[in-house]
């Protein structure tokens, strides 16, 4: 147990702005350090966005880790920035550090002081700080039914309460790929995972063909593995099941579901099986220098410090699909701002959220993304930058677990053992083997937590009853 803690630790240590999961980061570090930015004018389009009062009615102010301006010199602007600067809006910052973010946010409300108007979302944000009163309903700023929100309207739904939508999603990144180096494919004479994809063959039982069938050539003195990284939660939501469900405003403890099960035992027989590293080890690179066939993490782990070299041969796919019932399903780190309550400034945050919008789906910022995104990562291939934008497309349903948001006790990691919080345990204990040399199966992992599980959406429920009124 304690190796998987210090494999957590850092894990949160490192997923910092490139993956907001249940580990957050302690410190503030910006993705500005090596990303160079593609400069890019704005157009008509900002004709399309919603027009400010002026004055202080289109400043608002953001409280957070990271600055939402430029914060260093030549750094250039976003273009949700210049779209929102063009409008005659302006950006002030609050910083706060990681572990004093939420302490924060509720000692301004409650004072009515300095009450910031946007606050990041993260995944305590829903339902539990709906019902602590920290944010107001978007529907008057956001027309889901509208060609710029249409495309994310699925998602909001999944963030609806008593007929208010609380948050609106803005854009999406993945949070784990499966990277693969095609040289070891290749050396192995194993097909390819991108073409197992293509076909539609890429699925659990292929995925964990292929590591047995690279661990098993291993030679007499080499010691191999099937994969390693942050991947256990997106296998078993490859189901398109969840540890808690929402019916109507009411929320459930789902552990008892048979495809969850079916998930978790999945995992259990990979880590049997000797597939599973569980250490951490950083980059790409360093997991296949390991005798790792497949990374499962989110797009730092292969970019900017950690991106492929010259000579490198790298793929990348999507979790592999159930076999039971093979959607499409993936797992995003979702950008979207919170409207904070008390705040007054519903214009300017609606234009705020219509910029950052605009810029991540107009054509010409997409393909200027793109251009940053290859200028900063020259030896990615277009293959692999097509699935990473196709896994965060519309053809894919996004999937969030609201266990991670019941409270603090299930979804942050300060309120369990400081490395992982309760719902990752429950996504992953399973693979673990404890300091008693025992790895615990589904039953017993779901014993040990569903009384806290229970107690908590209990008294989730309650509130949010009385809330309603």
């Amino acid at each position: 147990m304690k190796a998987y803690k210090r494999f957590l630790a850092g894990l949160c240590a490192v997923a910092t702005v490139f993956s907001i999961t249940a580990c957050s980061k302690d410190d503030e570090q910006s993705s500005s350090e090596y990303k160079q930015q593609v400069k890019v004018e704005v157009t008509a389009s900002a004709e399309d966005i919603a027009s400010l009062p002026g004055g202080e009615e289109s400043t608002i102010l953001y409280m957070g880790e990271n600055d939402l301006n430029p914060t260093s010199d030549g750094q250039e602007k976003s273009v949700e920035l210049k779209l929102f600067e063009e409008k005659g809006g302006k950006i002030e910052f609050s910083r706060v550090a990681n572990k004093e973010r939420f302490d924060k946010l509720a000692a301004a409300i409650i004072a009515q002081t300095d009450v910031p108007d946007i606050f990041k979302y993260e995944w305590l944000a829903f339902p539990s700080q709906i019902v602590q009163e920290r944010y107001q309903p978007i529907n008057d700023l956001v027309d889901f039914e509208s060609p710029l929100w249409s495309g994310v309207k699925e998602t909001a739904d999944q963030f609806n309460f008593n007929g208010d939508y609380y948050v609106a999603p803005l854009d999406f990144v993945p949070s784990a790929m499966i990277f693969y180096d095609k040289q070891m494919i290749d050396g192995e004479n194993l097909e390819d995972p991108y073409t197992l994809y293509s076909n539609g063959e890429w699925t659990w039982d292929t995925f964990r063909e292929l590591m047995n069938e690279y661990v098993n050539n291993a030679a007499a003195d080499e010691v191999r593995y099937g994969i390693n990284g942050f991947f256990k939660p997106h296998i078993i939501q490859q189901t398109g099941k969840t540890m808690v469900i929402k019916d109507g405003d009411t929320f459930i403890n789902n552990t008892g579901d048979a495809d969850i099960e079916k998930g978790e035992n999945f995992l259990y027989e990979l880590s049997k099986d000797g597939l599973v590293l569980n250490e951490w080890i950083g980059g790409a690179a360093n997991c296949f220098s390991k005798n790792c066939l497949f990374y499962g993490m989110g797009e730092w782990a292969a970019t900017g410090p950690n991106q492929p070299e010259e000579d490198d041969e790298w793929g990348v796919v999507p979790m592999p699909a159930y076999p039971d019932d093979p959607q499409k399903i993936t797992t995003s780190d979702m950008t979207a701002y919170m409207w904070v309550r008390g705040s007054t400034k519903g214009d300017a945050v609606k234009c705020w959220f219509e910029c950052v919008r605009a810029s991540k789906t107009d054509p010409a910022y997409v393909d200027a993304n793109k251009q940053t995104f290859f200028t900063n990562n020259p030896y990615w291939t277009e293959e692999m930058y097509q699935v990473k934008m196709d896994i965060v497309g519309e053809d894919y349903l996004q999937i969030f677990d609201y266990g991670f948001g019941v409270s603090s006790a299930l979804g942050d990691r300060n309120s369990f053992d400081g490395n992982q919080c309760l719902i990752d345990a429950l996504y992953g204990d399973v693979t673990v083997v404890n300091e008693e040399g025992v790895q615990q199966t589904w039953t017993q992992v779901r014993e040990q937590y569903n009384s806290i599980i229970n107690n908590e959406i209990t008294k989730l429920n309650e509130e949010l009853a009385k809330y309603k009124g």
